[in-house]
């Protein structure tokens, strides 16, 4: 259970209660409905995702710091550039799972639009900006995406520009989670190999440290908007 491999059943909830005091039945009631309420399938578990475990936390999280230093982050990626991001992996994906997985970064994008969405900080390397992916048509259409979503007051939008040269991130990508309550938070790393989490203060204090110095040496929103429009008006179509 601690590890997340298998939820609570009523009959665990019952000894915890018992085990640590828990004698209210108004308490005892509210616990076991979470247990139940935890055994639900979140939207995304159908689409048998090998990162799974990072899109439920993602739509759990209060705030959320993101850095990527190649490609466009997920909950900002349009169709087509998502599509053409999952050709390019390997093993090769076949048509039908890159569709899955350009629909499931397409719902898990409507977290952005929720009544009660999670603040999100993004930055990005210019890198992201200046790779062609899936030609000029593709790319406009991509940071005019990213220009419209850096409107929305719960979303800020940094670029770290060429001309800073080396930065302390130059080859991570990472976002750290953060939820309500006593949740601690999460650095979810990503890469070639299989996804890593950290949990412990240490590890997630080194990342908080990165990420702010990123946000203090990128360029301001405001400019960063202006850099996305003046490279994207070099794709040609």
């Amino acid at each position: 259970m601690e590890t997340g491999q298998r939820g609570a059943t009523a009959r665990d909830v019952r000894d915890l209660c018992a085990f640590y005091g828990i004698t209210e039945p108004d308490e005892r009631a509210r616990l076991m409905t979470l247990a139940a309420e935890g055994k639900q399938q979140g939207w995304w578990q159908p689409y048998g995702l090998p990162y799974a475990a990072f899109v439920g936390l993602e739509q759990e999280a209060i705030s959320m710091n993101v850095y990527n230093s190649a490609v466009v982050p997920g909950l900002l990626q349009t169709g087509d550039y998502a599509r053409a991001v999952h050709k390019a992996v390997l093993p090769e994906l076949n048509a039908e799972v890159i569709e899955q997985r350009v629909q499931e970064r397409s719902t898990r994008q409507q977290l952005l639009y929720r009544t009660d969405p999670p603040l999100i900080e993004m930055i990005m390397d210019e890198a992201v900006l200046r790779r062609p992916m899936g030609g000029p048509a593709v790319m406009r259409e991509q940071l005019g995406r990213i220009i419209e979503t850096a409107e929305y007051p719960h979303i800020s939008i940094q670029v770290i520009p060429f001309e800073l040269g080396a930065h302390p991130a130059l080859e991570s990508n990472f976002i750290i989670l953060r939820f309500g309550g006593k949740a601690p938070n999460i650095v979810y790393v990503e890469g070639l190999i299989p996804p890593v989490y950290y949990r412990r203060a240490k590890e997630v204090q080194r990342y908080q440290q990165v990420f702010e110095r990123l946000r203090d040496i990128g360029s301001s929103p405001q400019d960063s908007t202006d850099l996305i429009a003046k490279v994207r008006d070099t794709y040609d179509d």
